[in-house]
C-alpha cells in the first residue's frame, strides 16, 4: 500500500542545514560528472534539470556518458509497468559500470522511488540511494553518506515543495525551447493513476517566479517555453504579501507569460476537461504568441467507464469543453491521451471511444493499452478482467483510426502557411530545418542561408506525411 509520507517545513529546513555542511567538502573535488537519464513525462525532464542545477552548486558538471560519470541518476516514471521493465534493464547496465569503478554512485529518482525502494536498495541491491520528487534538495546531504558506505533513502513529500527559487541547468537544450514547472502534485485521484501517491499534494509556484524564469530565458536567447503540471488549469497562487486577496489564475498566468515579450511563445501542458475553462480559451485567443494547441485527455469515450476512472466529468462535459475550443480558439490543434482496455470496458464502451475519436478528429494521440498500477484506486476496487489479447486488438483500432485523423490533419494544412519556429535541423538532413507550427505539427522544410535556429518564419505547407508536414520557406 502506498502512503502519503509528508514532510513538514521544519524538517525539510533541518535536512538542507546538513546539506550546506557538506558543501565545502563536495566542492574540494570540483571535477565530479554527473549523469542523468529522464524516463516518462515532462515533468520528469523537468525534474532532472533542478537536480543538475542542485548538484551544480556543489561541483557537478554533467556529462553524456555514463560510464564518466561518478554519480548516476535515472529519473522514473511509474505510470506504465514498461517503463519500470526499462529502468531495471538500465539500472542491470549501470551496475555493470560501477564494477569497473566501484566508487561510482547510482540512484533513482522520481515516482518510481516511494514503491520500490526496497527492491532496488535492498533486494537487488541496484542502487545506493533512493529519492522522491520533493527530496532533490537533499540530494547533497544523501550523496555524503552514501560516500561514507551507507544506502540512503528519502522519499519524504512535501506540502510546500515547488523548487520556485531553483534556477534549472537546461540539459540536451536546443538553447530555443524549455519547459517551466509552475506546480507540482495533483489533488484528482484518478482510479488508474499513482500520481497523487508519488508526487503528493497540489501546489502553485508564485506567478512572480514563473514569470521571472521565462524572462531569463527569454533573454538568454530561448524562444518557446511550455508551461508544465499534472493540471495547469487548476493552477492558483496568492501571494501572502497580497491584502486583495486576490487570487492568480491559470489564464491569468497565461497572459502575464505572453506578455513578456511577442516573440516569446508560450504552449502549456496538461489540461483537465473539468478544469479547461473559457477564460482561459479566451486569453489563448487573444494572444498571438500564445500557440493554438490544447493536450485534453480524454482516457474514454465512455461516461461509465470516466465514472469508474474517477475522472470526474462525463462524455457530454468533455464534447462541451471541445465546442468550446472550437468556437473560440480559431484553427485549434488538440491531442489528447487514451486507455483501452480498462476494468470493465465493454465492446460497447470501447465503440464510445471510437466514435469520440470520430467526433474530434484529434491531431494526435498518446494512447496505451490499461496497465494496473500497484497502490492505485483501481487496483484496490476493480478486477483487471480484460483479457491483453482484448486490450491490444481495442488498441489496434484505436491507433490505426487515430493514424488516419492524423494524416487528414495533416493533409488539410497543406497549402497554407504556417508560422515556425526553427528550433534545428531535421533528423534526417542538415539540409533541411525542422520546427512545429501554432497547432503543435512538426514541420519540416529546406535550408535558407538567411535564416537560423531561433528565427520565427513563415512556411508554406507543400506535402505531408501522417506525422509530419513538409514545406518550404516563403518570403
Amino acid at each position: 500500500m502506498l502512503e502519503l509520507n509528508i514532510q513538514s517545513k521544519e524538517h525539510d529546513e533541518a535536512r538542507q542545514g546538513e546539506a550546506l555542511l557538506l558543501k565545502n567538502d563536495l566542492l574540494i573535488n570540483n571535477s565530479r560528472k554527473l549523469y542523468i537519464e529522464s524516463y516518462g513525462c515532462q515533468m520528469n525532464f523537468a525534474d532532472s534539470e533542478i537536480v543538475a542545477s542542485i548538484l551544480f552548486d556543489y561541483g557537478f558538471e554533467t556529462t553524456a556518458t555514463f560510464n564518466d560519470a561518478d554519480v548516476i541518476f535515472i529519473n522514473t516514471c511509474s505510470i506504465r509497468e514498461n517503463a519500470e521493465q526499462r529502468v531495471r534493464k538500465r539500472l542491470t547496465d549501470f551496475k555493470t559500470a560501477k564494477s569497473q569503478n566501484p566508487g561510482m554512485i547510482i540512484g533513482v529518482l522520481g515516482c518510481m522511488a516511494e514503491r520500490l525502494k526496497s527492491k532496488f536498495l535492498d533486494e537487488e541491491k541496484l542502487v545506493d540511494l533512493v529519492v522522491g520528487p520533493d527530496a532533490y534538495r537533499d540530494l547533497p546531504n544523501l550523496i555524503g553518506k552514501v560516500e561514507e558506505g551507507s544506502r540512503e533513502v528519502n522519499v519524504l513529500l512535501s506540502r510546500e515543495e515547488t523548487y520556485a527559487d531553483i534556477s534549472p541547468v537546461r540539459l540536451n537544450t536546443n538553447g530555443i525551447t524549455a519547459f517551466i514547472s509552475i506546480m507540482r502534485g495533483c489533488d484528482n485521484m484518478c482510479s488508474f493513476c499513482v500520481v497523487p501517491f508519488t508526487r503528493g499534494r497540489e501546489r502553485s509556484r508564485s506567478a512572480e517566479s514563473i514569470v521571472k524564469e521565462a524572462r531569463d530565458l527569454f533573454e538568454a536567447g530561448y524562444r518557446e517555453v511550455t508551461l508544465l503540471g499534472q493540471n495547469v488549469d487548476s493552477y492558483k497562487y496568492k501571494a501572502d504579501d497580497k491584502e486583495d486577496g486576490a487570487v492568480i489564475s491559470f489564464a491569468n498566468l497565461l497572459a502575464m507569460v505572453a506578455d513578456i515579450d511577442p516573440l516569446l511563445r508560450v504552449r502549456f501542458s496538461t489540461s483537465h476537461p473539468k478544469d479547461l475553462t473559457d477564460d482561459v480559451l479566451y486569453t489563448i485567443a487573444k494572444y498571438s504568441n500564445i500557440c493554438n494547441s490544447i493536450h485534453l485527455p480524454i482516457q474514454s469515450g465512455s461516461s461509465r467507464v470516466l465514472d469508474l476512472m474517477n475522472r470526474t466529468y462525463t462524455r457530454e462535459w468533455y464534447i462541451d469543453r471541445i465546442n468550446a475550443i472550437r468556437k473560440i480558439v480559431h484553427n485549434c490543434g488538440i491531442s489528447t491521451d487514451i486507455i483501452s482496455g480498462f476494468c470493465t470496458e465493454t465492446e460497447q464502451d470501447h465503440e464510445d471511444t471510437l466514435s469520440i475519436m470520430d467526433l474530434v478528429q484529434y491531431d494526435y494521440a498518446y494512447m496505451f493499452t490499461y496497465s494496473e498500477r500497484p497502490g492505485t484506486l483501481a487496483a484496490k476496487r476493480y478486477e483487471d478482467d480484460v483479457p491483453e489479447e482484448v486490450k491490444k486488438r481495442r488498441l489496434t483500432e484505436i491507433v490505426s483510426k487515430q493514424r488516419g485523423y492524423s494524416l487528414k490533419r495533416l493533409e488539410s494544412q497543406v497549402g497554407k502557411t504556417h508560422h515556425v519556429l526553427i528550433e534545428g535541423f531535421s533528423k534526417r538532413s542538415d539540409q533541411d530545418f525542422c520546427g512545429r507550427n501554432d497547432q503543435n505539427a512538426m514541420v519540416v522544410f529546406p535550408v535558407v542561408d538567411s535564416y537560423k535556429i531561433g528565427d520565427y518564419v513563415t512556411v508554406m505547407g507543400e506535402t505531408c506525411t501522417s506525422a509530419t508536414l513538409i514545406g518550404k520557406i516563403i518570403e
